[in-house]
């Protein structure tokens, strides 16, 4: 079985996560920001020793983990929205997918509350201000402090530019305030906001490594973080490859495409060093490949596992919660999924019958339709199976056991190489970005793809970041990219000029912060 992470490491990790509800004790919350109450290390009762800084670094991780999967956010804000997926039965998803983002519903009301996202925020800062601190312990030497103050302020950066993309203009917080009472704190433009991550990200990315306790040719990092080796830690924290990939994504964002391709270059030109590889058709839907956390998995550039082993199998936070149901291979108990791609938008999207992840099998008699991506498509519903790692990717469960171990993979090589790929058709750099396009085309069986203009072959991009990162979190924000570069969508593009593409803002944070003004859409 792959999932073979070393079981006293994660058992330590996990109580360290544990032991974040009283490391975050004594930092105060900002209830006028919405914050909770969750501080990090004491500060007369810790921050003392080199268990205490791995608990602070943990826990930030772990608090972000919780800001982007609470209540399944993660999909509503970046996959369900002017969606590929269609409801069944679910009015408060269909008020997702349709817009109506003000809908009295519970998934729209907490998918539009920040308040888990600073209180991961608050976690970084107080790790920026209080881990030096642990030097005391001799064992805590300036190689960890550097280096963990790096992915404090890389995490913080990446948790501003998480919520830039989702409400626009936010409260930019950059000290803890602990032993403080907190002011009313207004919003920030977004520029302001995504600049602010962009500065903390390349001031930080050279100090991380490309690995965690890999090779150091720099000799600035511990030998062994945290008395562990590379193949606990994977991409799990956030490398300098990761960074850089924040970075592309946030020059895309904002419509930087030259620096878009300085910084993806970083990333695709350093991969070996990190031991990233793109993944085959056949180990991106295998339930012990892709999306399944463990030994030699670093093909997650960025991303939030869930460890079965260290205690950490949940139901939120994943896409089969949605789109899982019963089919004739896989027995569940849930007859029907909540959202599924009609036959129609398979069928379109899919139409090259050599395509691995959905296309015409000529090799068996009679002909029938691969199930990489989709079962039961003859059936009465299609079921989106891409994504199924129940219960840490056993093969034995008979589909009843409905707790979930997929990570949340932010960003990984394909989905860099067809950023990248965009960045140069945006540039008008076709040549360069239809070998991207076709090299991520050639690992899903395709031929390579003919095109006579930019505005053809940025569509031809698009498409192929809506067949391979499917259930991954990437079509709202495509579809907003690709508007503002093709204005295809009349739709998308009133939204961008309205503002509507942002979330509103939840009526319980505009309750504790006075400053906080709604944005101006959903008035």
């Amino acid at each position: 079985m792959r999932y073979q992470i070393n079981k006293s490491f994660r058992s330590k990790c996990f109580l360290a996560i544990v032991a974040v509800g009283s490391m975050l004790a004594v930092s105060s919350c900002n209830k006028k920001l919405d914050i909770e109450s969750s501080s990090i290390v004491s500060q007369n009762n810790a921050w003392k020793t080199l268990e205490d800084a791995r608990s602070g670094v943990m826990g930030m991780y772990a608090l972000l983990r919780t800001a982007v999967a609470n209540n399944n956010a993660y999909w509503h804000w970046g996959e369900f929205r002017s969606g590929l997926f269609t409801p069944l039965n679910s009015p408060d998803l269909s008020a997702v997918v349709n817009n109506e983002l003000t809908a009295n519903y519970s998934v729209i009301e907490s998918a539009s509350n920040w308040t888990k996202f600073y209180a991961a925020i608050n976690a970084c800062n107080v790790v920026i201000e209080n881990i030096g601190k642990c030097r005391t312990d001799m064992r805590y030497t300036d190689d960890y402090y550097r280096l963990d103050v790096s992915q404090a302020k890389a995490v913080r950066a990446f948790a501003y530019f998480l919520m830039a993309r989702v409400w626009g203009d936010v409260p930019l917080i950059t000290t803890s305030g602990e032993g403080k009472d907190f002011p009313e704190v207004a919003q920030s433009q977004k520029e302001v906001v995504l600049n602010f991550a962009k500065t903390e990200l390349l001031s930080v990315a050279e100090d991380l490594p490309y690995l965690y306790s890999g090779t150091d040719l720099e000799n600035k990092f511990p030998a062994t973080y945290y008395g562990f080796g590379a193949g606990t830690w994977l991409n799990a924290p956030i490398t300098r490859i990761g960074a850089y990939a924040i970075l592309s994504h946030i020059a895309a964002w904002e419509g930087n495409y030259d620096e878009a391709i300085v910084y993806s270059g970083v990333v695709v030109n350093n991969v070996g060093k990190g031991n990233i590889t793109a993944v085959e058709t056949e180990d991106m839907v295998s339930s012990s490949g892709l999306f399944l956390s463990g030994n030699s998995n670093y093909r997650q550039i960025v991303g939030f596992p869930f460890g079965k082993m260290t205690g950490e199998t949940t139901i939120d936070g994943h896409i089969e919660n949605y789109t899982l149901a019963n089919t004739p291979d896989f027995p569940m108990s849930k007859r029907l999924p909540n959202l599924y791609i009609p036959r129609d938008t398979i069928l379109k999207m899919f139409n090259e019958p050599t395509d691995e992840r959905f296309g015409t099998n000529f090799n068996v008699q009679p002909v029938v339709f691969r199930k990489s991506y989709f079962e039961n498509f003859n059936g009465e519903i299609p079921v989106f199976k891409k994504i199924r790692v129940i219960d840490a990717g056993s093969t034995s469960t008979n589909g009843d056991f409905v707790v979930y171990n997929s990570s949340i993979i932010f960003t990984r090589l394909e989905e860099i190489r067809l950023l990248r790929a965009e960045a140069f058709a945006a540039l008008n750099n076709l040549t360069d970005a239809a070998q991207l396009l076709n090299l991520v085309r050639a690992s899903r069986n395709l031929g390579g793809i003919d095109y006579t203009s930019r505005e053809q072959l940025l569509r031809s991009i698009f498409l192929e970041r809506d067949r391979e990162l499917m259930g991954e979190g990437w079509h709202w924000f495509d579809l907003v990219r690709r508007t503002k570069l093709l204005n295809d969508n009349p739709q998308i593009a009133s939204f961008i000029n309205s503002g509507a593409i942002y979330w509103p803002i939840s009526k319980s944070v505009l309750l504790k912060n006075k400053k906080l003004v709604q944005n101006n859409y959903w008035k």
